[in-house]
């Protein structure tokens, strides 16, 4: 499975993010690649999961992309990744 943390610029933030979720994604036993990216790249990209600031929503949406998209109000805070992240995998069947 690969994942997909984006951000503006693909730097910063979306490393940030990119290490939360590593750290979330250890704390469910959960095996998966995690990448980080800037939003204009993500349109290219085969990831399973996109997961973005949620005031990237506008921009993300005109891709019309064929994967799930969890939206962040805060990048790099954990339980929010985790309370997101966590159905999307149950719906996977990934926990």
């Amino acid at each position: 499975m690969n994942i997909l943390v984006v951000c503006g610029a693909g730097l910063g933030s979306s490393f940030a993010c990119q290490m939360s979720v590593e750290s979330v994604l250890e704390e469910l036993g959960v095996d998966a690649k995690v990448d980080h990216s800037d939003i204009s790249s993500a349109a290219g990209t085969r990831a399973d999961i996109l997961i973005l600031a949620s005031n990237f929503k506008n921009q993300i949406d005109k891709y019309n992309l064929d994967t799930r998209v969890i939206y962040l109000d805060k990048l790099i805070d954990k339980k929010e990744i985790k309370e997101k992240l966590e159905p999307v995998l149950i719906e996977m069947g990934k926990l």
